[in-house]
C-alpha cells in the first residue's frame, strides 16, 4: 500500500460481536488480523449485515465494524438493510478514501459492493466461499459477475462455478491459516480421530459416528472426539447411544477456536464428512497441527500431502485404520497455506 491511509471495506452476512467470540466465521477473523499484521496503514472497516444481532458501531481488534442486523429476513427488511448499507458506504467514503470493497460471498454483499464500486469507480471482489457457487443462487444473475472480479476459494470452486453459471473464475486464493493461534508445546498425540465444526445436516456427523463404528471394529477402544453445537447435537448423541459408542465418542460442545486447534495438536486424524465444501479451513490447521487429515472433497487440482481423499463412508474407515494401523505413519507438521500470504495476495489485487 501507499503511505496515504487507504480503506478497505468489507461487506460481510456476519462477523464476531467481540474479541472473545471466536467461533464466528474463524477463517475471516485470521484473514482480517493478517490485513492488519502485514498492512499497518490500511484502515479495515466490516459491514456486517446479519449478526451480530443489534445495530451498532464498535471496534474488533482496533478495526471498525458496523453491524446493521435485520431482524426477520422478509422482503421490506431485506430492502431496507441495502438501503442502510448503500448509506453506510456512502459515508465511508465521504470521510476516507476507499482502495477497494470486498465481499465474502456472492450474495447480497456482492450484489451491495458491486453496484457502489461500479458507480464511484472503486474496485469490488465478491470472494466465492462455498455454497455461493451451488445451483440456484438467485444473486448471481443479479450481479453479474465477470471473471475477472470474483475470486474462488478453490480449485473446487472455480469449477463448480463455471459448471453452474457458466462463469469461470480467474482468480483463485485458497484459505489459510495463523500459525501463531497454535501451542508451541509438544503434545501427546492421545486422540486417534477428531472432528470439528457446526452440528448442521451439511457436515453429515452422522457419518463421522458411523465410521468411528467401522474403526472401532478393526481398531478396538479407538478414541474418538467430536466438537462443535447446533441442531444435530441431541440426534447425534442419540446416535451414538444407539451403537453403542458412547464410551468411544466425545461431543465436547462449542469450543474455543484455539482450544479446538489444542486438540488437534493432540489428534492423529482429522475426519471431515461434510457433503460439500469450498475450502475447509478446519482441515488446513489440522494438517499444521500434524495430524491425517481425510475428505470426501477434493479442494485444489493438485494432491495436498497428507490429506486422504476417499468416496465412500467405508473408505473413510479403512484409510483411518490403514493409518492409525501403521507403524510407519508420521504426524508432522504441514503448512500448506500461510494467512499473511493470502492477505498479500488479496490486497495486491486492489493495488493492480
Amino acid at each position: 500500500m501507499t503511505n496515504t491511509k487507504q480503506t478497505l471495506v468489507i461487506l460481510s452476512p456476519g462477523f464476531p460481536e467481540n474479541e472473545n467470540d471466536t467461533t464466528c466465521l474463524p477463517a475471516q477473523q485470521v484473514f482480517v488480523r493478517a490485513l492488519n499484521k502485514n498492512f499497518p496503514l490500511l484502515e479495515v472497516i466490516i459491514i456486517s449485515f446479519d449478526y451480530p444481532y443489534f445495530s451498532a458501531s464498535y471496534k474488533w481488534n482496533g478495526n471498525t465494524v458496523i453491524s446493521i442486523y435485520r431482524g426477520s429476513k422478509g422482503k421490506l427488511n431485506r430492502i431496507i438493510t441495502w438501503l442502510k448499507a448503500w448509506r453506510i458506504l456512502n459515508k465511508i467514503k465521504k470521510e476516507n478514501t476507499i482502495t477497494g470493497l470486498l465481499s465474502f460471498w456472492i450474495t447480497e454483499c456482492a450484489l451491495i459492493g458491486k453496484y457502489f464500486g461500479r458507480l464511484h469507480n472503486i474496485k469490488h471482489y465478491g470472494w466465492i466461499l462455498g455454497q455461493d457457487a451451488r445451483k440456484n443462487n438467485v444473486y448471481v444473475p443479479l450481479i453479474r459477475p465477470q471473471v475477472d472480479e470474483i475470486i474462488a476459494l478453490s480449485d473446487f470452486l472455480a469449477n463448480q462455478f463455471y459448471e453452474n453459471y457458466h462463469i469461470r473464475p480467474e482468480i483463485v486464493i485458497p484459505n489459510g491459516i495463523d500459525v501463531n493461534l497454535f501451542s508451541k508445546e509438544s503434545l501427546e498425540r492421545n486422540i486417534d480421530i477428531l472432528a470439528a465444526g457446526s452440528l448442521i445436516p451439511l457436515k453429515q456427523y452422522d457419518v463421522f459416528i458411523e465410521a468411528v463404528k467401522l474403526i472401532n471394529s478393526k481398531i478396538p477402544g479407538v478414541k474418538a472426539m467430536l466438537c462443535g453445537k447446533g441442531p444435530e447435537e441431541k440426534r447425534l448423541q442419540s446416535l451414538i447411544s444407539v451403537l453403542n459408542m458412547e464410551k468411544n465418542i466425545q461431543l465436547t460442545g462449542e469450543k474455543k477456536h484455539t482450544e479446538v486447534l489444542h486438540l488437534m495438536q493432540q489428534s492423529k486424524v482429522f475426519l471431515h464428512t461434510s457433503n460439500y465444501e469450498g475450502f475447509s479451513t478446519v482441515c488446513l490447521e489440522a494438517l499444521y497441527a500434524g495430524a491425517h487429515v481425510i475428505s470426501f472433497f477434493r479442494p485444489m487440482d493438485k494432491d495436498i500431502d497428507r490429506w486422504h481423499i476417499v468416496a465412500t463412508k467405508e473408505e473413510m474407515a479403512k484409510k483411518a485404520v490403514e493409518l492409525l494401523s501403521g507403524r510407519d505413519t508420521e504426524y508432522i507438521p504441514a503448512l500448506v497455506y500461510s494467512m499473511d500470504d493470502i492477505a498479500k495476495a488479496v490486497v495486491n489485487l486492489f493495488e493492480a
